[in-house]
């Protein structure tokens, strides 16, 4: 689900003695990249010209030998605790480890765009200049992504619990050999596959492994967990949208040699022999993105996948060149 409100006002952290209150912003960077890097400069210097704090990871402060003072920690897993923004300067990459650091303290999350098509950013390079603007005068709103939680099974025991924001994906270990599996949904077995893999994800998620597989574009709107089969061998091998209190499973059948590999949204890997159980469901907690413009998701799918509208006729831009509808 998709819900939106707005960032709190500076006022309302303010000491009981009516000082001033520090305004602290968690700043991550793709630092090995030379333009993140002096985009990452100039935005410290900014917001530090405005009296603002810029809290950065310390090993990336000294990749970026700062020109300002920055705060400095060293528990990345912590760093967004008694901030109110993160602003992430990379691609969705640095943005979906900004989601691992900021979910459990609900930082939200503002992507400037330094990467390739920069899905979940807010703000391309050249907007640099606005998005300071903004940020200074929290001029944004803030929506709550729908997140999943995943869960790791051998012989009844949980062995491993964590989170995705785009999917979890279990994928075959080695590429001469399929992946056997039995896929669930509610508690019932669907179907078996002899598959490449399969990939369980959000809407969010539905423009990032997911829509590479050939799973349906989901609106963020839209409250709903997808599975994806990857490559199946199998009659029945369709996409599958299901309600968001659903319960997805898929197991690595025991009887075979395949194992597999669990990834959530391709940074966290755990090793899956046969007999491992995955268990997928909404997450309890969502990632809070930040939002500098309230444009339709149609209109972010045409700018980021470049698609052809031209021709286009509709309402809208018949009276934008003040024709009648």
């Amino acid at each position: 689900m998709s819900q939106t409100s707005t960032p709190p006002s500076p006022d309302a952290t303010a000491a009981a003695d009516g000082a001033r209150p520090v305004r602290r912003v968690l700043m991550l960077t793709h630092t090995g990249r030379e333009e993140a890097r002096s985009a990452a400069r100039e935005v410290a210097a900014a917001l530090a010209g405005h009296g603002m704090v810029v809290r950065m990871i310390a090993r990336e402060a000294l990749d970026l030998d700062m020109s300002v003072d920055v705060e400095t920690t060293q528990d990345e897993s912590g760093a967004s605790a008694g901030c109110e923004l993160t602003l992430v300067i990379g691609g969705d990459g640095t943005i979906l480890r900004a989601a691992e650091i900021t979910r459990d303290s609900g930082t939200p999350v503002l992507g400037v765009n330094l990467g390739h098509v920069g899905f979940l950013a807010e703000a391309e390079h050249d907007d640099l200049a606005s998005v300071i603007d903004a940020v200074v005068a929290q001029r944004y709103t803030v929506e709550d992504r729908m997140s999943i939680d995943v869960r790791v099974l051998r012989d009844g025991e949980v062995v491993t619990s964590t989170f995705a924001l785009n999917e979890a994906s279990v994928e075959k270990a080695a590429r001469e050999r399929m992946l056997e599996v039995v896929v669930e949904v509610d508690g019932r077995p669907l179907s078996r596959w002899g598959c490449d893999g399969v990939v369980c994800a959000t809407p969010t998620g539905s423009t990032a492994y997911n829509f590479s597989a050939g799973g349906p574009v989901v609106w963020p709107g839209v409250e709903a967990l997808l599975m994806v089969p990857i490559s199946a061998h199998a009659l029945f091998a369709r996409p599958l949208v299901v309600a968001p209190t659903s319960v997805l499973a898929v197991e690595v059948l025991a009887r075979t040699d395949s194992a597999g590999v669990l990834w959530c949204d391709g940074r966290r890997a755990v090793d899956l022999p046969p007999g491992a159980r995955i268990e997928v469901r909404r997450g309890e907690r969502p990632v809070r993105l930040a939002r500098l413009h309230e444009a339709p998701f149609t209109d972010r799918l045409v700018a980021k996948f470049g698609l052809p509208v031209e021709g286009w006729r509709g309402s809208a831009e018949r009276r934008r060149r003040g024709q009648h509808a």
